[in-house]
């Protein structure tokens, strides 16, 4: 049986080193299930009242279903009903929140009868599908604001019904998709403009706003070194205006100790606490007439020094059209109302337990017997398998329990426990060649549709992985997000499973002809 056109043998036009690396993934995963639940006990890896022989049902279940996609289903369906399924995936997404089971504390799944699944899993394929659809339509162009935007409320729409079903995991992953857009146009700039905030959210909540103000200030300034033409000029300039705003504090201190009698001397008393300190500064300053100086902050003085500045520079740009001042200028102002705002999302839209996993990861508290518990012994169970680990079903910290989840979200603990280092080595490098793979076969594609798929699902891949792995060794914070393919669950493995067997299929119509 021979392809069109190729004369190649059929069966050689799908990439199955895609399906090997996948096989792997699933039956290793599968053992890691069962050594983290039998506890020593006499219990079968087949038994369906466990973890491990329920793991095995979805497993065959799984590769029932891609194969019926990759041999059966043709491969136009998944184009010419991208949106139809994008709807009413997005409805399930919101029918969920209020018909939904509550599993630990969130809304996000459906139970019929022993069976549950959640919609969060499958939003991701028909998100996938859609943007493909969208961006490989002729004349598209992502430069465009309308296309932008529609590619944007795409992605938007069902990770914001996913944050109201408190699934922060599975909503974060949405953030990968920003890669795609990357690839397919979008300026890299936005993904440096994510990184910051990212990093002005936490000198926030770390440290002060005026910390990060200055250094928001400082990545622009180094931006517009970098992009004028005398940059070593302005680069110079740029470290001496900031080393000038950062000794304002220690400068309005001084200057308000020589105005107001008094209000220095008390911060010298080193027995008293920072009330009465700050209660006998404010009598000082009450006495004197320069005590109004008092209320005045080194924050109010930066933003006053901004709010003057702004002005003069967005007249600069649009008068000789320097379009780099101009976004530098919006994205200051920008990210000091992110700065402002950050306290707001972090005690009134965050969770308590998501507030409690943020203030442990960046070092604010220190629970581990609370809410740090699971990442510490995640981290000495990792450490304990040395390079070649405890052997398998030798493991202590995953075995007996140790580890809350560990068949789940911690599954990597186990594989790092009793297959050690080179354990983890060889699964990572499992996840890479399978990533990198797709993103090789989507990049060879002659198809729009494929191509922006295939990258589709390597970043959510990428996503999972990083996430998942980070919040194992202590890098992120504890969301609750499967390990693809390896994880206990069905929903996560059978949507995988469907976006690697659409891509597989999708693959093979391409190289059957070319």
């Amino acid at each position: 049986m021979t392809s069109y056109r190729s004369g190649r043998p059929l069966l050689q036009s799908y990439d199955w080193k895609l399906v090997f690396i996948y096989i792997a993934l699933i039956f290793f995963g599968w053992l890691n299930i069962y050594a983290s639940i039998h506890g020593g006990d006499n219990i079968g890896i087949l038994d369906f009242s466990v973890n491990s022989g329920k793991q095995f049902i979805w497993i065959l279940t799984a590769l029932g279903l891609g194969s019926l996609i990759i041999f059966l289903i043709p491969t136009n369906l998944w184009e010419s009903g991208a949106g139809l399924m994008y709807i009413m995936v997005l409805f399930l997404l919101v029918a969920v929140i209020f018909l939904g089971v509550e599993v630990k504390g969130s809304r996000s799944w459906f139970s019929i009868g022993p069976i549950r699944f959640q919609p969060a899993e499958i939003s991701k394929i028909t998100t996938s599908l859609l943007i493909a659809f969208v961006m490989s339509r002729p004349g598209f162009k992502l430069s465009k604001i309308s296309n932008f935007l529609l590619v944007a409320a795409i992605i938007a729409l069902p990770m914001l019904v996913i944050l109201g079903e408190s699934e922060t995991g599975s909503a974060l992953v949405y953030v990968g998709f920003i890669f795609v857009l990357y690839r397919e146009g979008l300026s890299g700039w936005l993904i440096t403009l994510i990184g910051v905030a990212i990093l002005i959210f936490i000198l926030t909540l770390t440290t002060s706003p005026y910390t990060a103000i200055i250094a928001l200030l400082g990545i622009i300034a180094a931006g517009n070194s970098l992009n004028h033409r005398k940059s070593l000029q302005w680069l110079l300039y740029a470290v001496a205006g900031l080393t000038f705003l950062s000794f304002i504090p220690q400068m309005w201190t001084a200057l308000q100790n020589a105005l107001i009698p008094g209000l220095g001397d008390a911060a010298l008393n080193a027995e008293a606490g920072e009330e009465a300190v700050a209660a006998a500064q404010a009598l000082a300053a009450d006495a004197s007439p320069w005590g109004f100086l008092y209320a005045v902050k080194p924050l109010y003085i930066l933003l006053g020094m901004i709010g003057i500045a702004a002005p003069f520079v967005l007249f600069y740009a649009f008068k000789y059209k320097d379009s780099f001042a101009g976004v530098s200028t919006l994205t200051m102002i920008a990210g000091i109302m992110m700065v402002f705002s950050v306290d707001f999302i972090f005690y009134n839209i965050l969770q308590d337990h998501q507030r409690k996993r943020i203030e442990v990861l960046l070092g604010m508290k220190e629970d581990p017997s609370g809410v740090g518990y699971n990442v510490n012994q995640s981290m000495i169970a990792i450490g304990s398998g040395g390079l070649t680990g405890k052997g398998y079903l030798n493991g202590t910290q995953t075995t007996y329990g140790f580890v809350p989840e560990q068949s789940t979200d911690f599954i990597f603990c186990t594989v790092g426990e009793e297959w050690g280092f080179l354990g983890c080595a060889a699964v990572i490098a499992l996840y890479v060649s399978l990533i990198w793979l797709i993103t090789k076969d989507a990049e060879h594609s002659r198809e729009s549709f494929t191509r922006i798929y295939g990258y589709c699902l390597a970043s959510c891949l990428f996503m999972h992985l990083f996430i998942n792995i980070g919040m194992t060794v202590g890098i992120m914070p504890v969301i609750g997000i499967p390990l693809p393919f390896m994880s206990y669950g069905g929903s996560s493995l059978w949507a995988f499973t469907i976006m690697l067997a659409i891509f597989i299929a999708l693959d093979h119509q391409e190289k059957k002809y070319f």
